[in-house]
């Protein structure tokens, strides 16, 4: 790839492309032990908590991206409208999951979903079930 990348280089001229300032680089962040460390909050009833842990909202205000966990225990189902579009795995625990379309899903980790906006999923759990989500959206516009 190198090699290639030097071919492309030297063909082009410095007249044919202006001059570009040199920015430094963009620095990656890393959460450690963020599936056991972390806590959501209590977002619904008295058993669904979701947070986030990560935006892209000051890189990117105009398309970010949000990620963080969401738990459900045992209890009261939670049925949620995505307005926004979403990927989720499951990282522990089990869910079922089922939409307004009449699939259902028994989840165990390791099990990714898309959820695209407009969807309306039921969540519920007979023991507890944990979700690493990114969604297309601002931080805390859950």
């Amino acid at each position: 790839m190198g090699s290639l990348l030097s071919k492309t280089s030297s063909k082009i001229s410095s007249k044919s492309k202006p001059a570009e300032k040199m920015a430094s680089p963009a620095k990656f962040t890393h959460y450690a032990g963020a599936q056991t460390e972390f806590k959501p909050p209590l977002i619904a009833n008295e058993n669904a908590y979701l947070g986030d842990i990560a935006t892209s909202e000051p890189n990117d205000p105009t398309s970010p991206i949000s990620a963080g966990f969401y738990r459900l225990e045992k209890g009261t189902p939670l049925v949620y409208e995505y307005t926004y579009h979403e990927m989720k795995i499951i990282v522990d625990g089990e869910f079922d999951i089922s939409d307004e379309s009449g699939q259902k899903v028994h989840a165990v980790k390791g099990d990714v979903f898309y959820f695209p906006k407009g969807s309306k999923i039921t969540f519920t759990t007979e023991t507890f079930g944990l979700g690493f989500f990114v969604g297309q959206r601002k931080e805390g516009a859950a």
